[in-house]
């Protein structure tokens, strides 16, 4: 009989769970309504995958990151789990084919966009469906406190009504006690409902922040002092590019990221990344979600997060493997302005959200109450110049647009190619006697990918199928155009360009179903996030006790590790500073050392101690690295 133990093995090959897991497990397990507060790295995904593979039905999750949730998909699939996904760029007869399966195949696993849950054909396959468990990842966006509220998750009390016995479990990473609380109201709770929350302390992760009117110089004494694999956050697709290429020219390994760019490259570039061919990636927020590596010694942000909680899951990428590491802040005074600036810019009005959105439908020539389901390319600059309106502006609109639940904007949509054969075995016979110019193509789908294509969708390669019939890929592609037009298959073409897709049918751009109320509450709520996130990095208080204050965690418990807990430990233990510092001046009198070198010279029993004090001294201007990153006394010192 398996257990949790041992579905973790066979699965995950893993012999025990990490803390709070094996306790929200046997909750669900029981039956329990669940809430998993659990922090970025903590594994919040085997929280309901585990107890769902031990259940007898299907898991629904609903989650609206379409990246994460192909990517869950993919990792189930490779250990030999049934999965799928349906989100809303899918065309309506894939969604049909998908949701039949998992109400007469043997899917496990049902990844579901928020947007889709009140789709009618949806509704109707759900209600058909055994469930044994619906589990809620980002949680936090049902509620209206959150920083990420979407109305579309109010309708998941909704559909639990169609199975009132099955348990729902609710994960995020992020949740003050307010949010938690609606989390639980919202998500209709029922009594012995429980909540697990782990710290959101961490004690292997040193969060230091630095002051400096040369951030890049900055940057590259962090860099040079902390060894090991690293992320840079900035705002900007440019910025990713131009740090990136100014630290490969001064000797880092650097590469970059953001939704721009195709899905091979960011795919190869994040695998570079991940092997440690490359050392630092440069990236915007598109980076990260889903990356599980767990190494990283060192994140830094040049630009600051426009709240606590995007910046504690992205802080939280540093040292999964509970190993030391560095959440760095590199700042100045214009970067509180400019937060300032952006926050106020997120928050677009209801009139400016209905010009954007008249826009839209102008864009793909849209009649009202048609569109429904319908995904388009879009390219923001092109829509913004056409339209005269700044693209900074229309993409918080965008944003805004998909909160309400009107539309859905993927950046950074990449769907390969995927083909299902519509016509049963007596059928496709009879075809390829007809056709005999097809029977090749036909022959050579069903041996490649068999029996997936004739039960489902199945990803195929118009390049690998060129190469096996020797033809040119443009050819394949007509070929199976043909095909799709003679309703033989249903082939979708590969995607990889930003989507607009509408959620609902084409609204009258003057009536849209926007609160014009919760705007206001919103851009007052994100206001009040972007202040708490400018106090976390000007305040001189344990940097760990704000993050625990924000997230209503009460604890008298100093860090330790953080720049200010440093600084207080100094000026208390001066004598020990001073010492070293003395030590540090007398091994670098005359010449010129690396860090290392230094270290092996002094050989502290205290090497956090050292760390502090090299750091504190380069801050000061004591020391000075020359052009080969060696340290040496600054010259108005010596």
């Amino acid at each position: 009989m398996e257990t949790p133990h041992s579905i973790l093995r066979k699965y995950w090959k893993h012999d025990r769970f990490r803390p709070l897991q094996e306790d929200i497990i046997q909750a669900v397990l029981t039956g329990k309504d669940v809430l998993a507060l659990l922090p970025t790295g903590g594994g919040k995904s085997v929280c309901f995958q585990v107890p769902a593979l031990l259940l007898d039905g299907i898991c629904v999750v609903v989650t609206p990151l379409i990246a994460l949730m192909k990517d869950q998909v993919e990792q189930l699939k490779n250990r030999g789990i049934e999965a799928v996904a349906v989100y809303s760029a899918m065309p309506r007869s894939q969604i049909d084919i998908l949701l039949d399966n998992c109400v007469y195949g043997q899917v496990k696993f049902l990844y579901v966009s928020p947007e889709r849950l009140h789709n009618d054909l949806f509704m109707a396959r759900f209600q058909r469906m055994k469930v044994a468990l619906l589990a809620v990842d980002e949680a936090h966006c049902i509620s209206q406190w959150g920083y990420d509220f979407r109305p579309q998750y109010l309708q998941i009390a909704a559909i639990r009504e169609f199975h009132p016995e099955v348990p729902v479990i609710a994960l995020t990473a992020t949740a003050t006690r307010q949010v938690a609380f609606d989390i639980m109201d919202k998500l209709a709770f029922r009594a012995g409902g429980v909540k697990f929350q782990k710290s959101f302390a961490r004690d292997n992760l040193a969060f230091v922040v630095r002051k400096s009117e040369n951030k890049e110089k900055k940057l590259l004494e962090v860099l040079r002092k902390v060894k090991g694999s690293a992320i840079i956050y900035v705002r900007s697709r440019k910025a990713t590019q131009d740090i990136g290429s100014w630290l490969s020219q001064r000797g880092i390994t650097a590469s970059h990221y953001h939704a721009g760019l195709s899905f091979e490259e960011r795919t190869s570039r994040q695998d570079s990344w991940i092997k440690n061919q490359v050392r630092v990636m440069v990236a915007t927020n598109a980076f990260g979600m889903g990356i599980d590596k767990p190494d990283v010694r060192i994140v830094i942000h040049l630009h600051l997060p426009e709240n606590m909680e995007a910046y504690y899951q992205e802080a939280g990428r540093g040292g999964r493997d509970e190993k030391r590491a560095y959440a760095v802040v590199i700042f100045h005074d214009a970067d509180i302005q400019n937060l300032e600036v952006k926050a106020e810019q997120s928050q677009p009005t209801g009139s400016y959200l209905a010009r954007v959105y008249q826009a839209l439908c102008n864009y793909f020539q849209l009649a009202i109450g048609s569109g429904d389901g319908e995904s388009f390319d879009f390219e923001l600059q092109d829509f913004s110049e056409r339209f005269h309106l700044h693209p900074a502006e229309v993409f918080h609109a965008l944003k805004r647009l998909e909160s309400e639940g009107l539309i859905q904007f993927s950046e950074s949509f990449y769907s390969p190619s995927a083909v299902h054969m519509v016509a049963d075995r007596t059928k496709l016979y009879e075809f390829q006697i007809a056709n005999a110019k097809f029977d090749p193509i036909v022959k050579l789908l069903l041996r490649l990918y068999g029996g997936e294509l004739l039960s489902g969708f199945s990803k195929i390669s118009e390049s690998q199928i060129a190469r096996a019939l020797k033809v040119g890929q443009n050819e394949v592609v007509d070929i199976l155009k043909h095909l799709h037009e003679l309703r033989l298959i249903i082939y979708l073409p590969v995607k990889d360009k930003p989507q607009v897709t509408f959620t609902l049918p084409r609204q009258d751009a003057e009536r849209l179903p926007i609160d014009n109320k919760r705007l206001e509450e919103r851009r007052v709520l994100i206001l009040s996030k972007m202040k708490a996130m400018s106090g976390f990095v000007t305040k001189d208080r344990c940097r760990m006790q704000l993050i625990q204050e924000y997230f209503d965690e009460e604890t008298d418990r100093t860090c330790g590790i953080c720049d200010v807990c440093v600084k207080n430990k100094k000026d208390a233990d001066d004598d020990a500073f001073a010492n070293m510092r003395a030590e540090v001046l007398r091994v670098l009198q005359g010449r010129l050392l690396t860090i290392e070198q230094i270290e092996t010279h002094i050989s502290p029993s205290d090497r956090e101690l050292f760390v502090d004090v090299i750091r504190d001294m380069v801050d000061e201007g004591i020391l000075e690295y020359d052009s080969a990153w060696k340290l040496g006394i600054a010259k108005q010192k010596r």
